[in-house]
């Protein structure tokens, strides 16, 4: 709480009040400021003096600092506040920052001149030891941040590389009748993969099969010829869009459940429990959830190829005046169970990364509660990347064979 030195106001019997002088309200409204005074006996002298208020900032200790390390260095410190016309927090900021100057440099510091509600909060400021990572460290070196970065992704692509083996070790001993896994548990997250994501996947492969016809509408029709956008929807969204759009769907939906999920397991120590009766946490939980994924995920590719033609369909019937049958008959000559095929060969992969993105973020999700939304944003990002990536490699390939 701050205090302040103020000047009384006399007032005498039938007689108005007694105002201060010139002098002393120029000393009451002067800034904040230290001298510094080296006295008898080796004693240096610190004089806070002025008003001192946090926001006109904080004057500076450097005279301080500087007779702190003249020769001969002196014994003790002293204050003296009587110069002192108000004060806040900020004073107790700068005694303590020479307080410290001070036991660096193992001079005895003297307060006892300060106001006693500043010594009060000077016993309350330092009464708990500060802990040793409270202060931010400095940013090391250009060189070292980059090291650091590269060393980072050389682990993180190790561990992905280990968790792919471990995934596909459990593939093979499901393959071979092993695998320790309970079915009840792969359909409940066949039913969340696959029927509970129809809304959200219909919603948003209905708006994108509209903005394509919309955008092509636009152009086309300046050269007469409109009826190309049934073409221009359906091989976009047979060949990319749909399986593109529904794995990104899936993963921010899905994939993110599955890393909050397995990473809350974590944390209870629910997957070393599994470990210690003997269960392969990869065969019990990763293994019906990759399973999951493959399966819905080339079913809903399937339905968002309907949902995005539907779209473009809105904008040819509604827009156009095309006749639905026109559309439709356009729509076939335009695409073939070749360009069907390859989106849907996509989605099963797709599936497969956003299953492993979000169960490896999950199953090395650290062990606090921050942690947890930690590895769900990750394995959001991951799938993402992987399934842009994928699809990149998905273009060149196809370019090249002529598919």
């Amino acid at each position: 709480m701050p205090g302040a030195v103020r000047a009384g106001a006399a007032r005498g019997r039938g007689v108005g009040p007694v105002s201060a002088s010139p002098a002393a309200a120029a000393a009451a409204a002067a800034p904040a400021r230290i001298a510094v005074q080296r006295g008898a006996g080796d004693v240096l002298l610190v004089r806070l003096a002025g008003r001192w208020n946090l926001r006109a900032g904080l004057p500076s200790t450097q005279a301080v600092e500087q007779a702190l390390a003249a020769t001969p260095a002196p014994q003790a410190l002293e204050f003296d506040a009587s110069g002192l016309t108000a004060w806040d927090s900020s004073v107790v900021a700068v005694v303590s920052r020479i307080q410290a100057l001070c036991q660096r440099r193992e001079v005895a510091v003297r307060g006892g001149a300060l106001p006693p509600g500043l010594q009060r909060l000077l016993a309350l400021a330092t009464a708990v030891p500060e802990k040793a990572d409270a202060r931010a460290a400095a940013a090391p070196p250009f060189l070292a941040r980059v090291g650091a970065a590269a060393l980072g992704a050389w682990a993180g692509t190790r561990a992905s590389v280990a968790f792919l083996g471990e995934a596909t070790l459990s593939f093979g001993r499901m393959l071979r009748g092993t695998a320790v896994y309970r079915g009840r548990d792969l359909a409940l997250v066949i039913q969340d993969t696959g029927a509970q994501a129809l809304p959200i996947v219909t919603l948003i492969n209905f708006l994108v099969g509209l903005i394509i016809a919309f955008v092509g509408a636009v152009q086309l029709q300046k050269f007469g010829a409109a009826i190309y956008v049934a073409d221009l929807v359906a091989i976009a969204t047979v060949r990319e869009l749909a399986c593109i759009m529904t794995g990104i769907i899936m993963a921010g939906r899905t994939g993110s459940g599955f890393a909050a999920q397995l990473g809350t397991m974590r944390v209870n120590q629910e997957i070393e429990a599994l470990s210690t009766m003997g269960v392969p946490p990869m065969d019990f939980l990763v293994l019906p959830r990759m399973m999951a994924l493959s399966l819905m995920m080339p079913l809903l590719c399937v339905y968002a190829d309907l949902i995005g033609m539907l779209g473009g369909a809105t904008v040819a019937v509604g827009m156009l005046g095309q006749a639905p049958m026109q559309y439709w008959v356009e729509t076939r000559q335009a695409i073939g169970l070749g360009d069907v095929a390859l989106g849907i060969g996509k989605s099963v992969l797709f599936g497969l990364l956003v299953a492993l993105a979000g169960c490896m973020r999950g199953m090395t999700c650290g062990r606090d509660a921050a942690a947890v939304g930690e590895a769900a944003t990750s394995a959001v990002v991951l799938g993402i990347v992987w399934i842009i990536t994928l699809d990149g490699i998905f273009a060149v390939v196809t370019n090249i064979l002529g598919i």
